[in-house]
């Protein structure tokens, strides 16, 4: 099985090669610079590895360089301002796709616009398949299964602010320039400052965090899951929210802050670091179900969660379409699989 990565040049494409090549599948190096590719190849344990350079404004040369391609994990980010010409070479080339994007509004326009054209060309096209819009849509579907009935949902990032590529700072900066959504009887809006509370759980903008004592104050922030969930649960209303530790550090995030921040976080600190997905929903009677997601290091994570879900694009036979990680993926057996690498995952229902 071929698995092109684009943007492999760069941190999270360097460890998302090094997967692939684990998984004992065949990596193909695609971007735009050939001594970067050839050194990310070395870094990643795959030399031999096959190099194929092709810039974003190259249409025709990017499609060549994915056609024989089983499936394309797209690494590059801002993916708002990088992305969409590799969804257009992948469709092309007749090659499967996904990408590790975070960003709220890309997803929703990648998911929305491109249906018709993928579609025709009998591919799958998954984005938001990181640490966080994966898990998150996974466990997010999941529980809202043990309602049947959802009135409202929310989606949160809750790990603590902690070790951070540049690349990470400048996507996740766009998307605190964009501001967040939230779903609302059958349509995408405008999110408010303050998040606000479910139905029936008081007044408080906090959250009870697994394995924590206390609960964590909270604030609104641009999740995958806002754009991803309601497309296989019918919820009344969907939002997410972060911890408000971790909002204030994006606020923090101008181009000036960003270019400071090191391309490559610290290995010890990524080890150290923990990430959860959680998600709460309750029904019109107040009755609810919570679920979460955690691991260590989330870099390492999504480039086991993008090869993982590449290999099942491929050797499982996924329907045509644009698609969320739920959508395109059997969740628990998913998550289940993640285990194998130290994740967690659980659902209570009160």
């Amino acid at each position: 099985m071929r698995i092109a990565v684009h943007g492999a040049s760069g941190f999270t494409g360097r460890l998302t090669v090094a997967e692939v090549r684990r998984r004992g599948l065949t990596p193909v190096l695609v971007g735009r610079n050939e001594d970067r590719l050839r050194k990310a190849a070395a870094e990643a344990g795959a030399a031999g590895a096959e190099i194929r350079v092709a810039g974003l404004d190259e249409p025709v040369a990017l499609a060549e360089a994915l056609r024989d391609c089983d499936a394309v994990i797209n690494c590059a980010g801002p993916f708002t301002p990088m992305g969409k010409p590799v969804i257009r070479a992948a469709v092309t080339a007749g090659t499967h796709y996904l990408d590790t994007t975070g960003e709220q509004h890309y997803i929703r326009r990648v998911l929305d616009g491109f249906r018709e054209d993928v579609e025709r060309a009998g591919v799958a096209v998954v984005p938001a398949m990181a640490d966080d819009g994966g898990p998150g849509d996974l466990i997010a579907h999941l529980v809202a299964a043990r309602l049947g009935s959802v009135a409202e949902l929310v989606v949160a990032d809750l790990r603590r602010p902690g070790a951070a590529s540049r690349g990470t700072a400048r996507s996740m900066a766009a998307v605190f320039a964009q501001g967040p959504l939230e779903y609302v009887d059958g349509e995408w809006h405008t999110a408010g400052e303050a998040p606000a509370p479910l139905s029936a759980s008081g007044g408080s903008a906090s959250m009870a965090v697994p394995g924590e004592e206390g609960e964590a104050a909270v604030a609104v922030f641009a999740l995958p899951g806002v754009v991803t969930v309601p497309r296989h649960v019918r919820a009344r209303r969907v939002r997410s929210v972060i911890r408000a530790e971790a909002a204030a550090m994006f606020v923090a995030l101008t181009p000036d802050v960003v270019d400071t921040i090191p391309e490559t976080p610290d290995e010890a600190a990524r080890n150290a670091s923990r990430w959860l997905m959680l998600a709460e929903a309750v029904d019109s009677e107040g009755n609810r179900a919570r679920g979460w997601v955690t691991g260590s290091d989330g870099y390492g994570m999504t480039a086991v969660i993008a090869v993982e879900g590449a290999r099942r694009l491929v050797a499982d036979g996924a329907p045509a379409g644009t698609l969320t990680p739920a959508q395109a993926f059997d969740p628990a057996d998913f998550l289940d699989h993640l285990t194998t690498h130290g994740v967690t995952w659980q659902i209570v229902q009160s």
